[in-house]
């Protein structure tokens, strides 16, 4: 079984004792209501499931009032034939955004003290409480946003728990034993290959077949395609194929900018940004905007009209750029600029997993740093990301010079190390430790703080 380790989070949630309702979040199938209903089956001597996509009905139980009590006891009494006990039931409202009134009851039951286990998942969430013009009650619900899995949730998955458990009790600047950096690189090679939506990796695990696991992806990524003719709007559904498509050319470029102009001949960009924010909303697709003249807080200095576009899971995009899993996982090197893609995709994701928020950094003379983000304590971080061993960054050095960070981070395959570049720490970083970012961003707080 498939691990997430936002299984604690919510072990974490049940244990408070001024709990609200909370919210899970994320795109379509990466595995919101699993991790529901497997926290129910955990946790709870009871679990009961209102899936409002499945059975439309059960709004009307919502439509009368929004009296948590009566909406309670209607719930047992049609799902159980008897009253819910609260202290021993997990209650799921499955794919909440069907219907509007059980989101807006979440603000009585927050406030009902009932004492209450209530669960919510729901995919497009983002682009149907948009189109319906509703917003989840504020303050009154917590919020986890999951994602396909990451590396390490991946390499767990596949057995490499022994590997990351003695990962993570090496010191920081401890060089990695061939024993492990091997293993991890394969995975690596393979998370590019397969991604993280978890039926493609639980199909991979059963059956050992990357082909097997293909078609699982391929199925997915046609069942996207017809989220886009169901639920956007009829203007707006040929334009968000091409933005969709467009993706993996424009990213393999080597000037990976987003462009509006080359989705489509003659396109123009008014007429496609609301096709790309669609998939914004939907968690399908990333928008990474430039920073010229980096400041905290980033998001002030950011220019939202220059910007990059990555997918939201490696497997996907490496399906959709029609590239082979063979071509991935051959010894020799993949083609030099898709995979550099692939990397630079990895490590967006990776970043966002980790609750960061990056940018990236470019000067007017084409200096370039893949990502750019602030720590907790407000600091700026520059990231830079290779493909393999070859780490020579000369944008990355010439920013540590011109704005002089405490700490930066070079990510490839090259072993863990560290240099100094004028007065920024420089640390080099295998792509399958980037988990470990926020460890080697505390430890230099801790040194500064001496």
């Amino acid at each position: 079984m498939l691990e997430r380790d936002a299984m604690q989070t919510l072990v974490a949630w049940k244990n408070r004792r001024h709990r609200k309702p909370m919210l899970i979040s994320g795109c379509r199938q990466c595995g919101k209501t699993f991790l529901a209903m497997e926290f129910g089956k955990r946790y709870f001597e009871n679990t009961l499931v209102l899936n409002f996509e499945r059975d439309p009905g059960l709004a009307g139980i919502f439509a009368a009032d929004l009296d948590p009590a009566r909406i309670l006891h209607e719930i047992g009494m049609l799902l159980l034939g008897k009253s819910i006990d609260p202290a021993r039931t997990l209650i799921i409202f499955d794919e909440i955004q069907q219907c509007t009134e059980a989101i807006t009851s979440l603000k009585y039951f927050c406030e009902s003290g009932l004492d209450l286990f209530i669960v919510c998942a729901g995919s497009l969430l983002g682009v149907e409480l948009k189109r319906k013009n509703v917003s989840f009650p504020v303050g009154k619900t917590e919020h986890l946003r999951l994602y396909p899995l990451t590396f390490r949730e991946f390499a767990k998955g596949l057995g490499a728990e022994k590997h990351l458990r003695l990962l993570e009790e090496f010191s920081l600047l401890r060089e990695i034993p061939s024993a492990l950096s091997e293993p991890m690189t394969r995975l690596l090679k393979l998370y590019y290959t397969l991604g993280g939506m978890p039926e493609v990796v639980q199909t991979y695990i059963d059956t050992e077949d990357i082909s097997q696991a293909d078609k699982v992806l391929e199925r997915i990524i046609s069942d996207l395609r017809n989220d886009f003719s169901h639920y956007a709007d009829p203007t707006d559904i040929l334009r968000i194929n091409w933005i969709w498509d467009s993706v993996p050319k424009q990213l393999a470029k080597d000037n990976s900018k987003f462009v509006f102009s080359h989705v489509r001949e003659g396109a123009r960009s008014r007429d496609l940004e609301d096709a790309l924010q669609w998939l914004v909303d939907a968690g399908l697709l990333y928008r990474l905007e430039k920073v010229s003249a980096p400041q905290v807080p980033l998001a002030a200095c950011s220019d939202a009209t220059s910007f990059k576009v990555y997918a939201h899971d490696a497997g996907i995009l490496r399906r959709c750029s029609g590239i082979s899993y063979r071509t991935i996982m051959a010894e020799q090197d993949a083609p030099g600029v898709f995979m550099g893609a692939v990397t630079e995709n990895y490590c967006l994701t990776e970043l966002i997993a980790l609750g960061l928020r990056p940018y990236y950094w470019k000067n007017a003379n084409t200096a370039e740093v893949d990502f750019l983000f602030e720590d907790e304590l407000n600091r700026l971080i520059p990231l830079e990301a290779k493909t393999a061993t070859h780490t020579k960054a000369k944008s990355f050095d010439l920013f540590c010079k011109r704005f002089s960070p405490a700490i930066g981070f070079k990510v490839s395959l090259r072993n863990v190390g560290e240099n100094l570049k004028g007065r920024t720490r420089e640390i080099s970083l295998p792509l399958y430790l980037l988990w470990k970012l926020k460890k080697y961003l505390s430890a230099e707080s801790e040194a500064a703080s001496r």
